[in-house]
């Protein structure tokens, strides 16, 4: 986890984030060009973990760019500007995968709808998504 305090508060968001508090970019690199590519993408606070997920996306570009090379930078850029170093482990444990978009899914179906989808959302329509723990090496 980053060290710096203000990188900290904004990596370690809560239910109460908004929309731009969650939004980021990640650079990964192209896993079959080698040259970086950078998109905007929400992430995700479960249990003191931060998560990537692609929703209902079946196969993004992002993902099988961080199978092939899961080393990428995160990069805040709401209130707090930082570019951290970091890796993705995918999550393939069924269970541990159910647990966590459950997590998701209540943030996202939350009132304030920090996501702008229609809810309610079901975990069902998300199982099949592509989910990524983030490990900060900073």
């Amino acid at each position: 986890m980053p060290v710096d305090a203000t990188v900290r508060a904004a990596v370690e968001i809560t239910r109460a984030a908004t929309t731009a508090q969650r939004t980021v970019d990640i650079t990964t690199t192209g896993r079959r060009t080698g040259l970086a590519r950078r998109i905007e993408i929400f992430f995700y606070r479960v249990r003191g973990e931060i998560y990537l997920c692609s929703g209902t996306v079946p196969s993004p570009s992002w993902y099988v760019n961080l199978l092939a090379h899961p080393e990428f930078t995160f990069h805040l850029k709401h209130g707090v500007r930082a570019d951290l170093r970091a890796t993705a482990t995918p999550v393939t444990d069924e269970a541990q995968r159910r647990e966590v978009l459950t997590e998701i899914v209540a943030d996202l179906n939350q009132p304030s709808n920090p996501g702008h989808l229609v809810q309610p959302i079901s975990v069902a329509d998300w199982l099949n998504c592509r989910l990524v723990r983030i490990t900060f090496v900073d």
